[in-house]
């Protein structure tokens, strides 16, 4: 097992024990107490969420930070656990009172970082993001937060350096650090020192996370992990306010709770990590020059999802399509302006066959890769493989 993976196992097991010990009995025999300051979990002797800012060792404020967080609710109409969650930050940023908390709400099984500003004598959630990998919130190490100056990052007691986009080192004080420039709709690489821990025995030299923009709107968490690099060169030169789009490929997939649609939870194409990109070939569309094809694919907490980037040759903005469940055989369709194309890709091997409807005009057809005119209406497309066929329906949009 890698270090990374020891060290993300040993962080969900102790924080599984904590939640274990915490959360035993019925909630509702619980007296009504303040959120802790601070969070208990620990890496060796380190503790990883130590209390931070000017007002942590304020009682009113604590008091009324946990009435906020306590009337809550999320998009589900579920409530943060207070004893699972903690104030990780309560202190003055650029003179407004501001407190961040990691609330654990266990009726969907996420993680939310609520970002709440004081109003007159009282607080308010101004700000509440989703990461539906419950815990991550406590044994991350870099956490997003938006003020009027600009992105800023609060990060745990093991980061020992911190660079911002522009690889420039970012000074970092009692846990937040200086605002930093990011655009609204661009990636960006934020880049952690770890230090030497229990866990991580060696440190990391360079924790990778990108950062989608300060365009990335609640409740989507604008960090990503990318820890291989390949994550910032698959979005460069795209629109992430269009990925992030309810057509794009991140957002693409609504969150369903129950029998329904959730569009106000994180979308269940949203990105967690892995994101790469690879090369479907050029195609060249009514005798013009030709475009580069590509596929994108990343993690969810649902699995991997995929998507197809088409990048003009002329320099023009790229074309995305929504994003698909990975299967053997992927439809895309792609709305390429004044031709809307129907992208098919799969993995191709010397058993494998593609059929597509009789009389279907193909634009490109090779190995693995057929592009056709966005149908009229419903069109079904098989894939035969050695021992099994693959159907896929495409409706018009």
């Amino acid at each position: 097992m890698t270090p990374d993976r020891r060290h993300g196992r040993a962080l969900t097991v102790l924080l599984a024990a904590l939640l274990a010990v915490t959360a035993c009995g019925p909630v509702a025999d619980r007296k009504p107490k303040d959120l802790r300051v601070g969070y208990d979990s620990l890496d060796g002797t380190l503790t990883v969420w130590p209390p931070r800012g000017d007002l942590s060792g304020d009682a009113t404020t604590t008091s009324a930070v946990t009435d906020a967080v306590r009337d809550w609710r999320s998009p589900a109409d579920d409530r943060a656990h207070l004893p699972s969650s903690g104030i990780l930050f309560s202190g003055r940023v650029d003179g407004t009172p501001v407190a961040l908390v990691a609330a654990d709400v266990p009726g969907e099984s996420a993680s939310w970082l609520l970002q709440l500003t004081r109003d007159g004598d009282r607080y308010a959630v101004t700000r509440a993001t989703e990461y539906t990998d419950p815990g991550y919130l406590v044994y991350s190490d870099v956490l997003p937060v938006q003020t009027a100056g600009g992105r800023r990052y609060l990060v745990s007691a093991r980061v020992q350096r911190l660079l911002g986009p522009q690889g420039r080192a970012l000074a970092v004080a009692d846990g937040l650090s200086a605002p930093v420039d990011v655009p609204a709709c661009a990636a960006v690489p934020v880049t952690a020192t770890l230090r030497a821990t229990e866990s991580l025995p060696r440190g990391r030299a360079a924790d990778r996370l990108l950062d989608l923009g300060t365009g990335t709107a609640d409740p989507r968490y604008p960090l990503v992990r990318d820890e291989s690099g390949t994550g910032r060169r698959a979005l460069t030169g795209l629109d992430t306010c269009v990925l992030a789009g309810d057509r794009g490929p991140f957002g693409s997939i609504p969150r369903r709770i129950g029998d329904r649609d959730a569009p106000r939870s994180v979308p269940t194409s949203w990105p967690m990590a892995k994101l790469t990109v690879r090369s479907l070939g050029e195609v060249a569309l009514g005798g013009g020059e030709p475009a580069e094809l590509q596929q994108l694919s990343w993690a969810t907490d649902a699995g991997t999802m995929t998507a197809v980037v088409y990048r003009p040759a002329d320099g023009s903005a790229p074309v995305v399509s929504p994003a698909d469940r990975a299967t053997p055989l992927q439809t895309y369709q792609l709305p390429v302006p004044g031709q809307p194309l129907v992208v098919l890709s799969w993995r191709a091997t010397r058993d494998s066959s593609l059929s597509v409807p009789p009389g279907t005009p193909v634009l490109v057809e090779r190995p693995g890769l057929v592009v056709i005119p966005e149908p009229q209406r419903s069109q079904t497309f098989s894939l035969a493989g050695t021992d099994k066929t693959h159907y896929r329906s495409v409706q018009p949009r």
